[in-house]
């Protein structure tokens, strides 16, 4: 299982703001325009971001803005903003092993910690890379006009 595109759809959303948003009102269709994704998913994501106090959406078209500076934006902040994780668990177990199986009553005892481990892991590195770090990015892939392969 993937995690969803939303993380990745609110990181460019992001950069979307950075880039256009010296210049121009960044709404959810500008956006749209930029992903290539309908602007009403786009919406849905905004009132995330903006529920976990990351952006500023002004109601019509008043555009959207950053609510703090990119520096302290993580991207475990916005993994957190726009994934639907139950419980802060990454990992969903099936939910009825069979107790009478011998690897079923065991397999909580088995995987737990392990799952533990990685999603610890994962939290880690999302919460070392900032929205500074793709602001850098983009600008320098803007300036150099580089080209997806």
């Amino acid at each position: 299982m993937q995690i969803s595109s939303r993380f990745t759809l609110a990181v460019h959303i992001f950069a979307c703001i950075d880039v256009f948003g010296k210049d121009h009102k960044v709404t959810s269709s500008l956006i749209a325009e930029s992903t290539n994704v309908n602007p009403v998913i786009i919406r849905k994501i905004l009132l995330q971001l903006k529920a976990a106090g990351l952006v500023n959406v002004a109601r019509g078209s008043g555009g959207t803005t950053v609510a703090k500076p990119l520096s302290e934006i993580t991207f475990l902040d916005i993994y957190r903003a726009v994934e639907c994780i139950e419980n802060g668990e990454l990992f969903h177990f099936h939910e009825n092993p069979n107790a009478d199986c011998p690897v079923g009553r065991n397999i909580h005892r088995i995987l737990d910690d392990k799952l533990e481990r990685v999603q610890a892991a994962m939290e880690r590195e999302l919460a070392s890379i900032t929205l500074e770090d793709v602001r850098r990015d983009t600008e320098n892939y803007i300036s150099t006009g580089a080209v997806a392969d």
